[in-house]
């Protein structure tokens, strides 16, 4: 029953985890769109 218990936790931790993870990768994906539209018309095609 103790192994059950131990699995369940780890399953909760890695759930957990993973939903932070994606939260910020989508923020981070935010501000570099954010940046990109900022620049003006064409601006993004420069480099």
């Amino acid at each position: 029953m103790m192994i059950y218990m131990l699995a369940i936790a780890m399953t909760l931790a890695m759930l957990i985890g993973t939903a932070f993870s994606l939260h910020g990768e989508a923020e981070r994906i935010k501000v570099e769109n954010r940046s990109k539209r900022g620049q003006g018309f064409g601006a993004g095609d420069r480099r």
